[in-house]
């Protein structure tokens, strides 16, 4: 009851309201974005959502598109910008998700969807990640976040999937906040980042 019927109209009601109050905020990093980065301002790209179906998830940019002399993008570290490394340790570049909130494609809480190319390295029960909606945070971001390995950071997801109620998503909103304030667990440009998932599990057999 609460995870098909509850949750979605709760998710729906938090981030119309949450939109509406932070709409002048969000205008005007829109402007700054666009001012100190240029165009496009939201960054959009295909993500799993529920039961694996595609959708586009919006974040507000935090790169330029800088390119080196034969065209390709510089690393991240050389694009990242001194707004996009603000919105990144303060995660209020997550904020236009509550759009695909608002929409449905997403959740205020579950798994972080992650990319398109993932779908076939999970393990069987990793799968059971997208039963639910994918969050703009969850469980796995209030206990390491971009410090876990994947297999910690999925078996996460898992469990939060088969935990879900509304405690559950009242404790992780109120530590996300926390964390947020207290910037902890943030890594906007890591110099020794997670391998790939895919790459990661092809290398491992």
């Amino acid at each position: 009851m609460y995870k098909n019927v509850i949750k979605p109209l709760l998710d729906r009601v938090v981030a119309l309201c949450t939109l509406l109050l932070l709409l002048p905020f969000l205008l005007m990093l829109a402007v700054v974005i666009r001012v100190t980065m240029g165009s496009p301002v939201i960054f959009r790209q295909e993500r799993p959502g529920r039961h694996g179906r595609p959708f586009v998830m919006w974040k507000f940019r935090s790169m330029t598109d800088a390119r080196d002399e034969s065209g390709n993008l510089l690393p991240d570290k050389d694009r990242m910008t001194w707004l996009g490394n603000f919105l990144r340790k303060t995660s209020l570049d997550e904020l236009p998700e509550l759009f695909n909130v608002l929409k449905g494609d997403m959740s205020l809480v579950g798994p972080r969807p992650l990319l398109m190319r993932y779908l076939p390295y999970y393990t069987e029960t990793e799968r059971s990640r997208h039963d639910v909606r994918p969050g703009i945070t969850g469980l796995a971001q209030v206990n390491g976040r971009n410090t876990l390995g994947w297999d910690a950071r999925l078996a996460m997801d898992v469990d939060y999937v088969q935990r879900c109620s509304f405690w559950l998503d009242v404790r992780i909103v109120c530590k996300t906040v926390g964390k947020v304030v207290a910037k902890k667990d943030v890594v906007a440009v890591d110099d020794n980042p997670l391998q790939d998932l895919d790459v990661e599990r092809k290398n491992n057999g």
